[in-house]
């Protein structure tokens, strides 16, 4: 239970690191593409926006490898969680006021992450 954990916060990572490169260095090229509702010329002048957020997200990414990195495995489990919290609560809220799609792509493998990490945690004596 707790590899199926760790490879689906490897996940989460990988999908905020490839959220950064994309805010950050395709917006332009690939942003149209993926956001064909959006007019054409707001990714040029939303480039400096996107490229912020999508540090953001590289923050989240790195948050999680670091979780990750961790030997200690309830301060791995507490930075984990953290982060994975985070992801979910930027996930709702972009769902809220972006697009429903947010939910599903960002929040909801954050949610089953987190969730495994803490019915797989060991119980311990406090």
């Amino acid at each position: 239970m707790r590899k199926i954990t760790k490879a689906l916060i490897g996940v989460v990572a990988a999908l905020h690191f490839y959220f950064a490169w994309f805010e950050m260095f395709a917006w332009t090229t690939r942003g149209p593409e993926v956001f064909k509702a959006f007019p054409a010329d707001l990714f040029a002048q939303t480039t400096a926006m996107a490229a912020n957020q999508g540090l953001y997200n590289a923050f989240l990414g790195a948050g999680l490898v670091w979780a990750l990195l961790i030997k200690d495995k309830r301060w791995s489990d507490n930075v984990a969680a953290c982060f994975l919290i985070f992801v979910v609560v930027a996930g709702v809220f972009g769902a809220l006021t972006v697009s429903r799609s947010i939910l599903v792509v960002q929040a909801v493998p954050a949610g089953i992450a987190l969730l495994m990490l803490f019915f797989g945690r060991e119980r311990r004596n406090l």
